[in-house]
């Protein structure tokens, strides 16, 4: 568990970066809950991941910094770090999955990151490494590191005092850092709250580990949730995730898309796949009832996308 007073001190830490982010009621009669989202599709990058990226490098030393950071990210978090890193007036070099959306690829590179595009394989071991080899500078972890949770976890400061008495926050699960973070601070402050993880029945290894109670290995299937999911829990989360984590479900492509539509439709709002995991699962009913908070992580779309979910697809 992320100490409470870590969180804390990132809260002042990331202010003037990170914005604080609306908690917005959703009209659904259909939800078996009163349905809330917290908007971080509206933060500077269009994510969450602003939070973690500036508490991270904000707080290294100049001189593990000078050199340049690197990162290894779909895209959001390889936003935050090269947001962060041009503030901190330095070089960002981020490795990227060749899958990763144009639309992510080119908002790294508008903020001034290089971007090193690697096979799925290659840019999983950098995750499990903290390291690329031929990238000079310090490796900001976009799940593991300790100041990148503790950035995260602000998210569940802003809950409790926007709503106190929130039964349950559903939170989407890619590598484990978000959920951490923010249930770090859920669970020290308010341990009645319940929390669930969610991921895309693609990619979801942790609802398979939390079945078998131990870490599990899964078939991974790249979709237009790019954001979110994996081939397994990284190890040094598993025991972070296990202590402050509820529940992990899967949800199915569709079901997503029809949560990108209904965040469309009902709130005018535009989630990427991944910042609709979490309304997905309130809505098929996994969160149950009472007071559901939903994090809608990133808003980090492509328009084609958007257009064929609008339109009443679910994108290849």
């Amino acid at each position: 568990m992320i100490p409470l007073d870590a969180i804390r001190r990132a809260r002042e830490t990331i202010a003037g970066a990170a914005v604080r982010t609306p908690l917005v009621r959703l009209e659904a009669p259909e939800a078996p809950c009163e349905l809330w989202a917290k908007l971080e599709c509206v933060q500077p990058i269009g994510s969450f991941k602003i939070r973690g990226a500036v508490n991270a490098v904000r707080t290294a030393a100049p001189q593990a910094i000078r050199a340049g950071v690197v990162t290894a990210s779909a895209g959001n978090m390889a936003q935050g770090v090269a947001w962060a890193a041009r503030e901190a007036g330095v070089r960002a070099t981020i490795v990227v999955p060749e899958h990763a959306p144009q639309t992510k690829v080119a908002a790294i590179e508008r903020l001034g990151g290089r971007v090193v595009k690697v096979p799925f394989e290659r840019w999983w071991q950098a995750l499990e490494e903290s390291r690329f080899d031929g990238a000079p500078g310090a490796f900001v972890h976009p799940v593991q590191d300790e100041p990148v949770m503790a950035g995260n976890g602000t998210i569940g400061l802003e809950i409790l005092e926007d709503l106190p008495d929130v039964d349950t926050v559903v939170v989407p699960f890619g590598g484990g850092g978000l959920v951490s973070g923010m249930a770090s601070a859920l669970k020290q402050l308010e341990p009645r709250v319940r929390v669930l993880a969610v991921e895309p029945e693609t990619a979801a290894p942790l609802a398979a580990s939390f079945r078998a109670g131990t870490p599990q290995t899964v078939e991974y299937r790249p979709s237009f949730v790019d954001g979110a999911g994996g081939r397994l829990v990284l190890e040094p989360m598993w025991p972070i995730v296990r202590e402050v984590v509820d529940e992990a479900h899967a949800v199915s492509l569709d079901e997503v898309a029809d949560a990108v539509r209904f965040l469309a439709e009902r709130a005018r709002v535009v989630a990427e796949g991944a910042g609709a995991l979490a309304t997905a699962a309130a809505l098929a009913g996994l969160a149950g009832t009472g007071k559901v908070v939903c994090v809608v992580s990133g808003g980090n779309l492509d328009a084609a996308t958007l257009t064929a979910i609008l339109e009443g697809r679910t994108p290849a």
